[in-house]
């Protein structure tokens, strides 16, 4: 099996921010202004020159983010891999080494323009200062990005946790049903109860051994296809899933563990109360770039007793998609007096070969 693309917690691995994204070059610029401006109304001491000084001050400093954030963007992907204190170091040491060779460009050029349309400072000083300053600066700012980094880190530590814990959850109703069915076939057809043996190692396996936060569309539909077997077997005839999904790209990511819980609950809360049984059916639609299944059953007039798991079925597929998706997905639910829908909307994306 090919694997996946990389996942949320890949992304969060990384130190240093994506230098080569626009949204980076522009925090870079906004941030070297702010600097500039703090560090000129500091200095500031002459009356009339402000702008001049904040002039200079942001062009020297807009050199230093700019070509500061290249530098990052090109050696990223060596620099990270390294351990976290050691990528900081390097990454620190390269921009020290950077504000100081600009510091002596800019000072070089005093001789061409002239000290006062450059710098009003010694040389030693000049560098002197702007060792200090840069050396500041850049501290906290790789201190900022540790931090961010490990907030990143116990974000995604914490979700994983929790998804691990929402997949490793399997219905005990269940098993106790799956169970008597194979034992009550064991005795009229063993053969049958052999497949159902197997059919429940598959469904088991997949449930409790999934560590991934999404699959492909087709491993999904092909363990709910067990689970719908292993019930058609306990339900007979009164059990009939109608599967419409053929627009559905099957390499298409989902969050595992999402297709058959969902069938599950259709199963368990609507049609096992229904004396003649009923039909499923499963719709999957592509809009764009968002996914659409929707899952349709009807349901008894009385079935108050099963409507709290119902929820608490509805409420663990809602949180793994916020985890998986945060505000892009959404898992809406209408309910009738005689039919229940839950509908699912997700961005497409494909599982890379």
């Amino acid at each position: 099996m090919a694997s996946r693309p990389p996942d949320v917690a890949k992304e969060t691995q990384a130190y240093l921010p994506d230098f080569c994204a626009a949204g980076a070059i522009f925090v870079v610029v906004l941030v070297s202004v702010l600097i500039a401006i703090v560090l000129t109304l500091a200095s500031h001491t002459t009356p009339g020159t402000f702008l001049t000084e904040l002039a200079k001050m942001s062009l020297f400093i807009l050199w230093l983010g700019l070509l500061g954030a290249a530098i990052l963007c090109q050696i990223r992907p060596w620099v990270e891999k390294f351990g976290q204190t050691q990528a900081f170091v390097i990454a620190f040491v390269l921009l020290e080494l950077l504000s100081l060779a600009l510091a002596e460009i800019a000072f070089q050029l005093t001789g061409i323009f002239g000290e006062a349309v450059i710098i009003n400072d010694t040389h030693g000083g000049f560098i002197l200062r702007t060792f200090a300053i840069s050396s500041i600066i850049i501290a906290l700012a790789m201190r900022y990005l540790y931090i961010s980094s490990e907030w990143r880190r116990s974000i995604v530590l914490e979700a994983q946790a929790r998804i691990s814990a929402l997949q490793a959850l399997i219905r005990p109703h269940f098993l106790f049903n799956s169970m008597n069915t194979i034992a009550s076939l064991t005795r009229s057809d063993p053969a049958r109860a052999e497949e159902a043996i197997e059919d429940l190692a598959d469904l088991l396996r997949a449930n409790l051994g999934a560590q991934k936060d999404r699959t492909t569309l087709k491993e999904e539909l092909e363990v709910a296809a067990i689970y719908q077997r292993i019930e058609k077997l306990r339900l007979g005839e009164r059990l009939n899933v109608r599967w419409n999904i053929g627009e559905l790209p099957m390499r298409a990511l989902i969050p595992s563990l999402t297709i058959q819980p969902l069938l599950e609950n259709a199963i368990y809360h609507g049609i096992e109360l229904l004396p003649e049984g009923g039909e499923v059916i499963v719709t999957g639609v592509r809009n764009d770039n968002n996914l659409e299944i929707e899952m349709r059953n009807p349901i008894a007039a009385d079935r108050s007793a099963h409507k709290g798991g119902n929820q608490m079925a509805l409420a663990n597929i809602r949180q793994r998609f916020e985890l998986a998706y945060g505000g892009k997905a959404t898992v809406s639910v209408e309910e009738t007096d005689d039919e229940f829908r839950v509908k699912l909307c997700f961005p497409y994306d494909e599982h890379v070969v």
